[in-house]
């Protein structure tokens, strides 16, 4: 009986900020578009979501703004580092979104870049909603809750 193998992928390229300044929503996974050099340098992990927004335009999604670099070897084929990339979704994926986005407060955010087992750049995205001042504090405040929990469980003694 032939054992099935799990993939690993080595690239996971996060939007940390995403779900410190945004409540993520709904979360979809979209295929980008994109040139030879562009796709290795995401597998060389040169690429950055930072600022990295998504539009509907046209009855289609674009992401804005994201950052891959030029890949070193290339030639004067080489890309441009922060284009417009389509991103690939269905009609139906579409049309959720864009009935979510137009709702005042509501954005379209990448969370996560990364290379699925086919060898494919993956970026997922998430409905999104901005967070006030005082959602960032409770976030804060969380997370400093469970550092110092994770903290007193690894210094326990049995």
């Amino acid at each position: 009986m032939a054992e099935k193998k799990t993939f690993v992928s080595k690239i996971n390229i996060k939007n940390k900020r995403a779900a410190f300044d945004f409540l993520l929503l709904d979360g979809y996974t979209a295929g980008i578009v994109l040139t030879g050099t562009e796709i290795k340098s995401i597998r060389l992990g040169k690429a950055s979501l930072v600022d990295t927004y998504c539009l509907i335009i046209n009855g289609e999604v674009w992401v804005k703004n994201m950052y891959i670099a030029q890949y070193e070897h290339g030639s004067y084929n080489n890309h441009v580092e922060r284009r417009d990339r389509k991103l690939l979704l269905n009609r139906r994926e579409i049309r959720k979104l864009a009935s979510a986005v137009k709702a005042p407060g509501f954005s379209i955010v990448p969370t996560l870049l990364y290379i699925d087992e086919n060898g494919r750049a993956k970026l997922d995205i998430s409905v999104a909603r901005g967070k006030k001042e005082y959602d960032k504090r409770e976030t804060l405040k969380e997370k400093e809750d469970r550092k110092q929990i994770a903290q007193r469980v690894k210094n326990l003694r049995y």
